[in-house]
């Protein structure tokens, strides 16, 4: 294979940094995006808007143009519209280079690719048999509980049944003998 993909074996690298910055599709905002977007802009590559990269982070506003706040009662923060928009265009075009460069190795490198395949398959089939046994137990027992709060119901409402026809039926003797007591006096 080539090596036009180096950047590739840069990119899945971990690198052991970690940032408590507010992230855009899971990348740094101030560390990494701002910067980024200064850079395309500089060189013409992005006319983003410069107060979106001024003023990335700002406050969510209903309709009626008060501030918007979440169920527990902060305001919400959202990041300008051109930065997610131009977050949104990169996504598709690194989804569109991993998409190439897995079409490019199957290309170039069947063989070994289609090993890997089927390498990673086998080695997954222990845990998908797993966890499938796992789900059909768990299916059992819900249809299980299912059954039995259905049978619980029944007896319920038939014990229900039985209680109202016991007392129809002590209704209709005391009816009954009133009805004698009436006649016999």
């Amino acid at each position: 294979m080539n090596n036009n993909y180096d950047y590739i074996t840069e990119m899945v690298k971990d690198n052991g940094k970690k940032t408590a910055e507010r992230k855009v599709w899971s990348i740094g905002l101030e560390t990494t995006l701002i910067p980024f977007f200064v850079a395309t802009n500089a060189t013409g590559r992005t006319k983003i808007d410069r107060d979106a990269i001024g003023s990335p982070l700002r406050l969510a506003y209903n309709q009626d143009g008060s501030v918007k706040f979440s169920k527990t009662g902060k305001p919400i923060i959202r990041v300008a519209k051109p930065i997610s928009d131009q977050v949104k265009v990169m996504r598709d075009n690194y989804i569109a280079g991993l998409q190439k460069f897995a079409h490019d190795v199957q290309q170039s490198e069947t063989e070994s690719y289609n090993s890997e395949a089927t390498a990673c398959l086998s080695a997954g089939k222990p845990i998908a048999d797993r966890d499938q046994a796992n789900i059909d137990k768990i299916k059992l027992a819900m249809e299980n509980e299912a059954k039995l709060k259905a049978e619980n119901e029944a007896n319920l409402v038939n014990e229900a049944l039985n209680h109202a026809e016991s007392i129809n039926q002590n209704d209709n003797k005391a009816k009954s003998k009133k009805a004698k007591e009436l006649v016999t006096a």
